[in-house]
């Protein structure tokens, strides 16, 4: 083996971790939180200060997850030579199981103190007994984080990340961010939370059709590993409707202007991912449109929320 062939399979500890974070899956967090406060915004009660301990403590716990799933993922045997996806920093030997531990421990730590300062800043010491409240779904999201594929019995090998995903991703994730700055909750806003939840989902969904033979060879029972590949591509469309229908369906219900529209704009990028999806067949085919799929779930809040503010 030569020396550059050595250096290309052995990137350095740092390029290694940053590999393990999964920048591109980290455009999730960004839009839930971003839905949370474009709602703030265009209700009047928009909190910067608020916005951002929510985006870093999401961050930290999307980062969380990630290095959970690698660790969990090597551990269970789902990231083994018959896993057709890009290779994980366990599963490659880049960084050790208990080196991912350790990273583990550190952001769940993240996690957690960032989550105490973003509990202070919204309910201070008057409003306790929600600040207990969001202290309990702050923990539960620690749970979730880890034990999607790291527990002894994770859940996601049982096929109930997509319920774990939606929950937190849609509605945890954007009506939390809406109410700690609002300290109230309008019933409207769960549709924009369900556009968030069903777009996270897709993004999973991708990612476990991708992973199908692989994930079967390991007894993860994903949803795309229980349908087969034929009704999980029909399941990947339903997500994509069901999201762009939760925002039509926000608009009629509460239409003051047509730049609420303006998310019309994304539809294209949906369409593309939809029809990819559902034509590509190889993992490594299919592997673009996990990142194509978390950008796009980006830019559709965006738009999304600007024309809720305009």
């Amino acid at each position: 083996m030569t020396t550059t062939e050595h250096t290309s399979r052995n990137p350095g500890l740092v390029k290694a971790w940053i590999s393990a974070f999964r920048p591109r899956t980290l455009p999730l967090a960004l839009s839930c939180i971003g839905m949370g406060g474009f709602m703030a915004a265009a209700n009047g009660v928009f909190n910067g200060t608020i916005v951002a301990l929510c985006v870093l403590t999401t961050l930290f716990l999307q980062i969380l997850s990630n290095l959970a799933n690698d660790y969990g993922d090597s551990k269970h045997g789902a990231d083994s030579v018959h896993r057709e996806g890009p290779m994980r920093a366990v599963q490659a030997g880049h960084i050790k199981a208990e080196q991912m531990k350790k990273g583990m421990i550190v952001f769940s730590l993240l996690s957690l103190v960032s989550g105490l300062g973003l509990l202070w800043m919204a309910f201070g010491t008057e409003g306790m007994s929600l600040a207990l409240l969001f202290l309990g779904l702050g923990l539960a999201s620690i749970w979730a984080a880890i034990n999607y594929t790291a527990g002894d019995k994770p859940y996601g090998y049982a096929g109930l990340g997509d319920v774990f995903v939606f929950f937190f991703f849609g509605l945890v994730g954007v009506l939390g961010t809406y109410f700690l700055q609002a300290q109230t909750i309008e019933i409207i806003v769960v549709l924009p939370a369900m556009v968030c939840g069903f777009f996270a989902t897709a993004v999973l969904n991708v990612n476990n059709i991708r992973d199908i033979n692989s994930d079967v060879l390991a007894g993860k029972h994903s949803i795309p590993v229980r349908l087969g590949p034929k009704r999980a591509r029909i399941y990947h469309l339903f997500l994509l409707i069901a999201g762009t229908l939760s925002a039509f369906a926000y608009v009629a219900f509460n239409f003051y202007s047509w730049w609420q529209l303006l998310f019309i704009l994304a539809l294209p990028l949906l369409i593309v991912n939809g029809v990819n999806v559902w034509r590509k067949q190889t993992s490594k085919e299919l592997d673009p449109y996990l990142k194509q799929m978390a950008i796009t779930t980006l830019l559709f809040v965006l738009l999304f929320g600007v024309g809720q503010v305009l």
